[in-house]
């Protein structure tokens, strides 16, 4: 077991036993899980801490009498759980109903807020659809985008930032980490570029919450998404990180709750499960990510030593820990992720929206040749992920890769 884990957090392989009740669920026949960036499963904590909230807390939060107040407690203790991961004030935090509406919100929130200050807003090319999909649909209501590239191993260049800037950009919008190939963007300078021309900077932390620093004030930006479900919380339940002082228009109408920024009754059980999960991730920060690096790096040299012709793609250091983006040359991504469903769990392109292999627009982005992208797999190691998980999984993917190229040849 890494170090910094709990012991009611399993560590066998692929999940082999859950704890449940008492009982031990055996999971051995499962494949091996490789694709934590995709979605975690929850974590024991997080399930125990929303189990009274399940079968016994229901009051409505926004209700004066004992069953709200109880509610009330724990979704305001959640937020302060959330603000201690990200370092802000529990004001601070917005919960949403994950990273997509998170996004949304800071995105079109600024945009019609700021609209009689300019209609020019900042991004790149390999954004997630929750940020590009706003943003085209911000076009077609008169807003300029300008998508900025970047170089071979996906990072943008703060230069390419400062010189996209015009005096009606009111917005740059950036994710922390990239989802596909792990490379973290230069947040801090681009921060400081916006902060000296008062532009709002936003940044999508979807992926790197609970694998690298999210602290909002080292970072330098105005509003940062968390999706509770990258962080082995429940789906359906993320967090909006926004300054004090930074004003954004509703796109939502109803009630007054979460301080007249999002009407609808609080998801408390969901909440209360995103709270101990950033309780956890800040808690655990750096055992679990020295453990995910570990298991990367003896996944990436094991395919390296074992797959002939394989090439990684991402930036070689600022990268998430716990990502590989791997190039089977001569074989197509989706014919290896059929060859080994029954023992390894991994994606080919971007997992989260996509139910086949496309030619993943972030490898494109990256002037990666189209072949190599589409003999492209990406791997994500987490928390539970063992070495006997690593070893077996290059095991099959050697072996697959191998089986067919046999056959084209």
């Amino acid at each position: 077991m890494p170090t910094g884990m709990r012991e009611d957090f399993p560590s066998r392989p692929a999940l082999r036993r859950i704890r449940r009740d008492g009982r031990e669920r055996r999971l051995s026949n499962r494949p091996i899980y490789l694709d934590y960036n995709a979605t975690t499963p929850h974590a024991p904590e997080v399930v125990a801490a929303m189990r009274p909230y399940l079968e016994e807390h229901f009051g409505n939060p926004s209700s004066s009498h004992w069953y709200g107040r109880k509610t009330r407690e724990a979704v305001e203790t959640a937020r302060s759980q959330v603000a201690a991961q990200l370092n802000c004030t529990p004001a601070e935090v917005l919960f949403t109903s994950g990273g997509t509406e998170s996004n949304n919100h800071a995105i079109r929130g600024i945009a019609l807020e700021r609209r009689d200050h300019g209609k020019h807003i900042i991004t790149s090319q390999i954004e997630h659809p929750a940020v590009t999909g706003v943003c085209e649909r911000l076009k077609q209501d008169g807003f300029e985008i300008t998508y900025l590239p970047v170089d071979g191993h996906g990072m943008v260049s703060a230069g390419d930032v400062e010189r996209a800037i015009r005096p009606e950009t009111i917005l740059i919008t950036l994710m922390h980490a990239n989802n596909e190939v792990g490379t973290i963007q230069p947040i801090e300078e681009v921060a400081e570029l916006a902060k000296a021309r008062g532009i709002v900077f936003h940044t999508d932390a979807a992926q790197s919450a609970g694998k690298i620093p999210t602290d909002v004030r080292a970072l330098g930006v105005d509003l940062l998404s968390v999706a509770g479900h990258k962080l082995y919380a429940p789906k359906g339940v993320g967090a909006l990180y926004v300054r004090e002082g930074i004003s954004l228009e509703r796109f939502m109408e109803g009630a007054g709750q979460e301080g007249g920024r999002r009407p609808g009754t609080e998801n408390v059980l969901e909440v209360v499960g995103l709270g101990k999960a950033c309780e956890i991730a800040h808690r655990d920060l750096a055992a679990n990510s020295e453990h995910m690096r570990r298991m990367r790096n003896r996944l990436e040299a094991g395919l390296l030593e074992r797959v002939a012709s394989l090439g990684v793609n991402g930036h070689p250091d600022n990268r998430l820990p716990n990502t590989l983006s791997a190039s089977v040359e001569g074989v197509d991504a989706g014919a290896v992720l059929a060859a080994i469903e029954d023992k390894v769990a991994a994606s080919a392109g971007a997992a989260c929206h996509s139910g086949r292999v496309h030619v993943s627009h972030v490898l494109l982005a990256m002037r990666i040749p189209e072949q190599r992208a589409r003999g492209t797999l990406r791997f994500s190691t987490g928390r539970m992920t063992s070495e006997e998980d690593i070893d077996a999984a290059v095991a099959a993917v050697a072996d697959a890769a191998e089986r067919l190229r046999a056959r084209r040849s």
